[in-house]
């Protein structure tokens, strides 16, 4: 991995974002496969509904997940927008929400690279509120800024929907069934993937979601792909 100097989000020129960058400066990871989301996820099993992962996986000898780790699903229609939601518990609603200013498309072209890397860096000049409170956000997407979102404070339908497909749901990747008034919709099917993400609190000022793969655990510590989530509050 090139140094946190030469990284795709030197750009912007945040020291918080860099000191949550040298996280993983030190590991080597492998290369993404090319055919986007779902392939990038071939490691997870293949799911159309929210049956139990206990169910496919049976009993790991010992602990795949860290208790602590945070939930994040990011889904959208596969000519739609990409939304992230990152939960503490499956069971309750996520502690943020955000649709991307990005198509899924784009998300699955980015995911021929080495690494994908989204960070959203909110331009708020106090931090009265907790980072993840923040409304207006920045996007980038392997160092390229992609537009502008706004955090959701509520889920509509669809997100509502999704997330109770997902509920018993603690990793996975595929397809969901479609909405009844979405049927007809020009945006394709409803694609998703969940997985669980290691929280790096950097300071009151960055925060960053480090997937946990599960293929680390079981090939004896190989390193699968990384997808990593970066927040940060510029002063």
């Amino acid at each position: 991995m090139p140094s946190v100097h030469s990284s795709p989000f030197y750009p912007m020129e945040n020291p918080a974002l860099a000191s949550l960058l040298r996280h993983t400066s030190g590991e080597k990871r492998n290369k993404f496969s090319a055919g986007g989301l779902l392939k990038m996820f071939k490691l997870f099993p293949m799911l159309t509904s929210g049956c139990k992962m206990v169910a496919l996986l049976g009993r790991p000898r010992k602990p795949m997940l860290k208790d602590s780790a945070t939930t994040g699903t990011i889904f959208g229609y596969r000519k739609g927008r990409v939304i992230i939601a990152i939960q503490e518990d499956t069971r309750q609603m996520p502690i943020f929400l955000i649709e991307l200013p990005m198509l899924t498309t784009a998300l699955n072209k980015e995911m021929s690279s080495d690494i994908v890397r989204i960070a959203l860096e909110s331009e708020t000049k106090t931090n009265k509120k907790k980072l993840l409170e923040e409304f207006v956000w920045a996007v980038y997407c392997n160092g390229k800024k992609v537009g502008y979102s706004i955090r959701r404070k509520q889920m509509g339908d669809e997100e509502l929907q999704v997330m109770q497909h997902l509920r018993g749901v603690s990793m996975g990747a595929g397809v969901l069934p479609t909405a009844s008034d979405h049927k007809d919709s020009s945006d394709g099917e409803m694609t998703y993937m969940r997985a669980r993400f290691e929280r790096v609190i950097g300071s009151k000022d960055s925060e960053a979601f480090y997937m946990i793969n599960p293929d680390n655990n079981i090939n004896n510590g190989n390193q699968g792909p990384e997808f990593s989530i970066f927040f940060v509050r510029a002063h």
